[in-house]
C-alpha cells in the first residue's frame, strides 16, 4: 500500500498534550490519526458529536426532535432504515393526513 504524507498546523501546547496521551494509550499520534481516519471512512460520519453551544431555535428543535427519533429507534431495536422505507414512512403519514382532512370537510 502506497503511502500519503498530511501536514496539519496545530496549537503546540494541543500537541504536545495530544503525544502525551496517544503516548499513554500506547499509541503515536500517526496510529491515531489513522485510527481516526478509518473510522471516518468506515461510518462515514465524524466518530463524535460535534456541536455548537449557540444553535438558532429552529436548528436547535429540529436536531432536539432527531435526536428524540433516533433514542426511540435505539429503544425499539431499530438499527437502520433505508431511504425506501424512509420514504415509505413520509408517504403513509402523508396520506393519513388526508384521509383525516378529507374526513373532516
Amino acid at each position: 500500500m502506497s503511502q500519503a504524507t498530511i501536514s496539519i498546523r496545530v496549537d503546540q501546547t494541543l500537541k504536545k498534550n495530544f503525544d502525551s496521551l496517544c503516548e499513554a494509550f500506547g499509541l503515536s499520534a500517526t496510529a491515531a490519526f489513522n485510527i481516526f481516519m478509518k473510522a471516518v471512512v468506515r461510518e462515514k460520519r465524524i466518530p463524535f458529536e460535534i456541536r455548537a453551544d449557540n444553535f438558532d431555535p429552529v436548528r436547535k428543535k429540529a436536531m432536539d426532535a432527531f435526536e428524540a427519533m433516533k433514542q426511540s429507534l435505539a429503544d425499539e431495536n431499530v438499527v437502520e432504515w433505508s431511504l425506501e422505507e424512509i420514504n415509505d414512512e413520509i408517504k403513509a403519514v402523508r396520506d393519513e393526513r388526508r384521509k383525516k382532512n378529507l374526513r373532516s370537510h
